[in-house]
C-alpha cells in the first residue's frame, strides 16, 4: 500500500508544459483542431472566469501601452493527487508565455516555484501556493500583482502525456552527462516504465541520444545535480523546445494524433474560437528565448516558510523581466514597490546580497556549479525542498 501511494505521488510530479505545442504548433490542423477543441475543458463564463475578467490590474499608462503589443499567457503544472482536478493544489511548474503580436516571437519564462512573493491579500509564501489559495484566478492575480503584468488567460496541465507525446513525435535529441544518465538509471527510468507500461532500457552512459518519452521524462525530473531545481527548470525548457521544433517538422496526421492524446490533460480559459485565432498565424510563431526568473536572487531557510527563493530585490527583477520580455523598461507599480520593500524587510536580502545572478540582458552568469541546495550565504542553512 505504501509503495503504491509513493509511486502515485511520484507520478503526480511528472509535470511538463507540453501545452505550448497546442498553442504554437498543433493548431496547424485548422478545422480538425476546432473539432478536437470540444474535448478540452473550456469552462466558458464561469465564476472563475468572471473573477479573472474583473481583476483590477495596476498598470501605468506607459506600461499598459507596451503590454498591448503582447499576448501573455500563464501556464500551470499542477501537483495534485488525482487527475482532472484543476481547482486547487500547488502549481509546481509555472511558466509565462509572452507572444509579440507583431513579430510573432515567443519567449518562455519559468517562475521558480519557491519564489517568495505575495500570494493572496496580505499572505506571503512560495508562489506555487497561489494556485491552492484560489485556483487559476488567484494564481493569475498573484502573477499580475507581483510581476506587473496583464495576464488574462491560462492553461493548466495535469500530470501525464509527456511520454506518449515524445513517442508520437518519434523521439527528440537530448544530450546527457554521465552523472545525469546515472541518476536517470538509478531513480526514474524503471519507475516510469512501470507506470506507463513501457520497456525502455537503462542508459549505457552519457552522450547524445534520440530520446524516447521515458528518457525525456526522466531527464526532466532530475534535480539532484549542480544547479538543483534551477537546473531542473532549464531541463524542462530544453525538452519543451525540442518537442516544439520536432512538432513543426512533423506531418499534420502526427500533430493531430499528438493533440488528441493530450487533449484531456488540460484546462484552459481559451474557447475553441480563440484557439483558432491563434492558429491563423501559427506558422509565423518562433520560440526565440527561454529563461528562469528571478534573475538575481538569494536562497535560504526562513522559519515556517522553509527553503525559499528571494528576488533581490523584486522591483529590480520585475524591471529586468519586462526588459527581457518586451524589449524596454516599464514603469513599475506602487504595489510591486511595496511588495519588494516587504520582502527585503522580512528576509534581509537586498540587491547587494544576491548570491545567484543569471541575467539574460547582460550575459551575467555567476550561478553555482557546485551547490546542490538552496544556500543564501555561508551562514545560512541549506535545505532541499521536494
Amino acid at each position: 500500500m505504501g509503495t503504491t501511494k509513493k509511486r502515485k505521488n511520484k507520478k503526480n510530479k511528472i509535470i511538463l508544459f507540453v501545452v505550448e505545442i497546442i498553442v504554437l504548433v498543433a493548431l496547424l490542423v485548422g478545422l480538425y483542431v476546432y473539432s478536437l477543441m470540444s474535448k478540452v475543458e473550456t469552462p466558458g463564463v464561469t465564476k472563475e472566469e468572471e473573477e479573472i475578467a474583473e481583476q483590477s490590474i495596476e498598470l501605468s499608462s506607459e506600461t499598459a501601452e507596451v503590454l498591448e503589443g503582447y499576448t501573455n499567457i500563464a501556464l500551470f503544472g499542477l501537483d495534485n493527487r488525482t487527475t482532472g482536478n484543476y481547482d486547487g493544489g500547488n502549481s509546481d511548474c509555472i511558466m509565462i508565455a509572452s507572444i509579440n503580436n507583431d513579430t510573432k516571437e515567443v519567449k518562455l519564462v519559468s517562475v521558480y516555484r519557491d519564489t517568495f512573493l505575495n500570494v493572496k491579500e496580505d499572505t506571503y509564501n512560495k508562489i506555487n501556493s497561489a494556485y491552492s489559495y484560489g485556483g487559476p484566478s488567484n494564481a493569475i492575480a498573484a502573477l499580475n500583482k507581483n510581476l506587473n503584468l496583464d495576464i488574462k488567460d491560462y492553461v493548466a496541465v495535469d500530470f501525464g502525456a509527456v511520454v506518449e507525446a515524445v513517442d508520437l513525435l518519434g523521439g527528440i535529441e537530448l544530450t546527457f552527462t554521465d552523472e545525469e544518465a546515472k541518476i536517470m538509471n538509478d531513480n526514474y527510468i524503471e519507475e516510469i516504465n512501470e507506470v506507463t507500461g513501457h520497456n525502455t532500457s537503462l542508459l549505457p552512459g552519457g552522450g547524445t541520444y534520440q530520446a524516447d518519452g521515458v528518457y525525456a521524462l526522466a531527464y526532466c525530473r532530475i534535480r539532484y545535480t549542480a544547479g538543483d531545481d534551477f537546473k531542473r527548470t532549464e531541463r524542462q525548457r530544453t525538452v519543451l523546445t525540442q518537442m516544439i521544433e520536432k512538432a513543426k517538422g512533423s506531418s499534420i496526421a502526427t500533430v493531430g494524433e499528438l493533440i488528441e492524446s493530450m487533449i484531456g490533460d488540460i484546462k484552459t480559459s481559451y474557447t475553441s474560437k480563440e484557439m483558432l485565432a491563434l492558429a491563423s498565424q501559427v506558422m509565423d510563431y518562433e520560440l526565440v528565448g527561454t529563461h528562469g526568473w528571478p534573475f538575481e536572487l538569494c536562497t535560504g531557510t526562513f522559519g515556517s516558510k522553509g527553503s525559499i527563493v528571494v528576488p533581490t530585490d523584486l522591483e529590480t527583477n520585475v524591471e529586468e523581466l519586462h526588459e527581457y520580455l518586451f524589449g524596454e523598461k516599464t514603469v513599475i507599480s506602487n504595489t510591486v514597490q511595496g511588495i519588494s520593500d516587504y520582502i527585503v524587510n522580512y528576509t534581509g536580502c537586498t540587491t547587494e546580497a544576491a548570491s545567484r545572478k543569471d541575467n539574460p540582458l547582460t550575459g551575467d552568469d555567476n550561478t553555482s556549479t557546485t551547490d546542490t541546495g538552496y544556500v543564501m550565504d555561508e551562514a545560512a542553512s541549506t535545505e532541499k525542498s521536494e
